[in-house]
């Protein structure tokens, strides 16, 4: 148990970056939770933090203990929680959020399925294009589409996904369908503005090498959702995610080029902070995503 105690403990300091913080939320003095880390470092023969007057920060062996402390609580929580499961409802209240467009398209809808499944539990979403942080904000998940910063929030890969040159077949008719992504220079490419977050350009992985062009056209926008609408339209050829566009490969809408210089796929993850006993609700809307978002034939409907 004492054991448990420090990890729990280590893992709080780190994300609230406070004993003081860690002792509220555990309901003890500092001094407990300061004895509680000493404790530890002292069992394990190393350094995690480094504590001033003004601020603590992990040492390096720090940081990668975090990450295996965190993953170890989650799976502990999980355990419990799968125990319990038969006997206790999902209940209480889930505030969620995601990236607006992907949240419009791919989670808002996935919301009435879940609380018919759970109809103890009320969902609060949030849709946002900014990186909304979760834990001072209250937020018990985030779903996150791409590469994930460094955090001390713990993250669930649901699904990969790729971006992809996409135009419509009667615009490749007319221009011409790339073989190479240096021909994209002779196409009409449909980009994000300037002020948009795409700031390094298309990405293509050109003999083993991840490299970034930024093509031109004649049509921009700082809005993903107008430059899918103008690629529907024939407009040109746009640079777009598999989560947006994959179904009107499907059905023929739209048609993929250049996916032998495609770059390797980021992901679709569900984040949420550390806690000593992650709710049900909170893991079953987890589990609910990756078991929709893991099946092939989700993204094709």
């Amino acid at each position: 148990m004492d054991k448990l105690k420090q990890l729990e403990s280590f893992v709080t300091v780190a994300t609230k970056g406070s004993l003081t913080a860690t002792a509220l939320a555990e309901g003890v003095a500092p001094a407990v939770i300061g004895r509680r880390i000493d404790a530890l470092e002292e069992r394990l023969g190393v350094k995690l933090l480094v504590r001033t007057t003004r601020r603590i920060t992990l040492t390096h062996e720090g940081s990668a203990f975090l990450e295996d402390c965190q993953r170890l609580l989650a799976d502990l929580a999980n355990a419990e929680a799968s125990v319990s499961e038969g006997g206790v409802k999902a209940s209480g209240h889930l505030r969620i959020t995601a990236p607006a467009g992907f949240g419009r398209r791919h989670v808002a809808p996935q919301v009435p399925r879940f609380i018919a499944l759970h109809p103890d539990v009320s969902v609060s979403l949030n849709l946002s294009d900014r990186v909304v942080d979760i834990v001072n904000e209250g937020f018990d998940c985030a779903v996150r589409v791409g590469d994930l910063p460094d955090s001390s929030l713990i993250s669930v890969r649901l699904a990969d996904n790729r971006r992809l040159c996409v135009a419509t077949p009667g615009y490749l008719k007319r221009a011409g369908v790339p073989q190479h992504p240096s021909e994209l220079a002779r196409h009409e490419c449909l980009t994000l503005s300037s002020d948009a977050s795409q700031t390094r350009g298309w990405a293509f992985r050109v003999e083993g090498e991840v490299t970034h062009l930024r093509p031109h056209g004649r049509l921009d926008c700082s809005d993903g959702q107008v430059l899918h609408d103008w690629c529907l339209q024939g407009l040109g050829i746009a640079w777009r995610s598999t989560w947006e566009v994959e179904s009107e490969i499907a059905s023929g809408r739209l048609q993929a080029v250049l996916e032998d210089y495609a770059a390797p796929p980021n992901g679709i993850f569900a984040v949420f902070p550390h806690a000593r006993h992650l709710p049900l609700r909170v893991r079953l809307w987890i589990d609910f995503l990756k078991q929709t978002y893991g099946s092939a034939a989700y993204w094709r409907s």
